[in-house]
């Protein structure tokens, strides 16, 4: 797998969390659901800044309404 990262930006949950203003806890229950990518360094995630943007974009539905 032949793959460039140098475009890629990074984010730690504390940003996310800032740039999408929820909680640090919002970001990390997003990232277990598999709602938002992330990889994982030792103890913490770093989550890719487009996958932000395109949570942001998309916006996110609530299953469970009704």
């Amino acid at each position: 797998m032949t793959g460039s990262f140098d475009d890629v930006r990074f984010l730690t949950v504390a940003e996310v969390a800032e740039m999408m203003r929820v909680s640090k806890m919002t970001v990390y229950r997003m990232v277990h659901a598999g709602e938002l990518p992330a990889i994982r360094f030792g103890r913490s995630f770093r989550v890719p800044e487009s996958a932000v943007a395109d949570v942001l974009r998309g916006g996110i539905a609530d299953a469970d309404v009704g």
